[in-house]
């Protein structure tokens, strides 16, 4: 683990008990703190009793003033819709609140990194869409280079759970809004923002406030280098604030569609070719369309925006483009299952809102979808205009009923569940087409989780008979 510095012989109150709540009570205890912990559940305080952490209750005015800080697990509201009640407490007693991202940070350059001969480095990913599959790819990219890689954050492990960097280690980090908002410190070496789409829209009072969440890891205490997607407008002007000029490279631009052949550093994706500019000078070109890890044009995206990321931390176009072939992409992010009699059948149920699962349709030809689950806000309407490679759609959990309406016209079938959905796409698929979960929801009126949802639909595909 890493020990969190900086509060020895302190107490710091540690509220939600879930796996970064008991990683962070572990690290401050390692780094001499006295953790004061709290879960408003009585499991979660049952698990940190059983090991060796005394709750204590942080909604008592008389523990709050007794602590240097209060650190909080990120699915916790510390402002919108409304703050927990302990940390509006907090707030109005003067009492600092952290999350274990910020205490990563503060932690991180430890006295022994002088006698290293090159200083570990961080690597931190951000936005909308790409993220895990981003920070996944960087770290394959780093790990096959022979380089010494760690992920962590939203992905893999907790970051205080981690070991700390050796010489010339790279920590690469995929950090969502909730994580980036709070942190009172933020220095990676390398920043990367995917792209930028509506989502957590309650937790951060409308797109501005989520939007500044994201922007945070780019404004507290600024990256060496930047990696910015720019096909959006939020892309544009974050690139235009961290720059003085379109030649300025400490700024690399990626994009999937668009031609930055005229700044400082971008690296683009067009017709399934990735291209890197320097300087007016191109330098790089791979064709992406064979890989079958990173399928689509969102998933080319994530390839420039790990292209760069990696081209700034001194990897080598040599380095980079065989890591790219053998990746195998993530589990429930377009990951292929199996092709049967010409039927490839792709796992997607991380696609949790319309706008992840667009990108599914519009990566695959002839597709069979298996959608539904437990709808957001504004249900598949921003799916409507995506709809010309679906020959039929296969309507599964809570929302099936109210999906199957705004989807009016197009030939579809309500299943109910997972083995229906999974039955009857594959009795219907002819040869060239894909079965496709990408579901456009959130998992939790059948499943515990997404990871959940995908693993059932991973057992019964492979479950199918080969012919």
């Amino acid at each position: 683990m890493i020990p969190v510095e900086g509060f020895e012989g302190q107490r710091v109150g540690v509220l939600g008990l879930g796996r970064s709540g008991l990683a962070t009570a572990r690290a401050l205890a390692a780094g001499g703190a006295i953790p004061v912990v709290w879960d408003d559940s009585p499991e979660g305080r049952a698990k940190a009793e059983a090991e060796g952490f005394t709750p204590e209750d942080l909604r008592r005015d008389n523990v709050l003033t007794t602590l240097a800080c209060v650190v909080t697990s990120p699915g916790i509201p510390h402002l919108y819709p409304a703050p927990h009640p302990v940390l509006a407490r907090a707030m109005q007693l003067g009492v600092p609140v952290d999350n274990d991202i910020g205490l990563f940070f503060r932690s991180l350059g430890q006295s022994s990194w002088g006698d290293y001969d090159v200083p570990p480095r961080v690597v931190a990913v951000t936005g909308s869409n790409g993220k895990s599959t981003t920070t996944a790819l960087i770290t394959h990219i780093l790990l096959e280079s022979g380089r010494s890689a760690v992920m962590a954050g939203n992905i893999g492990r907790g970051v205080l759970d981690i070991d700390a960097p050796e010489d010339g280690g790279i920590v690469v980090l995929e950090l969502s809004s909730y994580q980036t908002d709070l942190a009172r410190s933020l220095t990676p070496d390398v920043a990367v923002f995917t792209n930028l789409s509506p989502d957590h829209m309650d937790r951060h009072n409308g797109m501005g406030g989520y939007f500044a969440a994201k922007r945070r890891l780019f404004a507290e205490g600024g990256p060496d280098r930047a990696v910015i997607g720019v096909d959006e407008p939020e892309g544009h002007y974050l690139a235009g604030q961290l720059t003085h000029g379109p030649q300025d490279d400490r700024v690399i631009r990626i994009s999937s569609g668009q031609k930055l052949d005229q700044f400082g550093w971008a690296v683009f994706a067009r017709k399934g070719f990735l291209a890197e500019f320097r300087k007016g000078r191109q330098l790089a070109s791979v064709d992406l369309r064979a890989i079958p890890g990173l399928p689509g044009a969102h998933n080319h995206q994530n390839a420039a925006a790990a292209w760069a990321a990696c081209r700034a931390l001194g990897l080598g176009p040599r380095d980079i483009e065989p890591a790219l072939h053998s990746f195998a992409g993530l589990p429930h992010r377009s990951q292929t299952l199996r092709e049967i009699n010409g039927v490839r059948y792709v796992n997607d149920s991380k696609a949790t809102n319309v706008d992840s699962a667009v990108q599914a349709l519009r990566a695959f030809p002839k597709i069979r979808w298996i959608l539904g689950g437990l709808g957001k806000e504004g249900g598949v309407q921003g799916a409507l205009n995506d709809l010309g490679n679906v020959v039929k759609a296969y309507l599964i959990g809570h929302s099936a009923r109210d999906f199957a309406l705004q989807l009016g016209s197009l030939d579809q079938e309500i299943c109910e569940t997972m083995e229906q959905a999974v039955a009857r796409a594959h009795a219907e698929a002819q040869p060239g087409e894909v079965v496709l979960l990408a579901p456009a929801a959130a998992s939790f009126d059948q499943y515990t989780s997404f990871e959940k949802r995908g693993e059932h639909f991973t057992e019964l595909v492979r479950a199918l008979p080969d012919a």
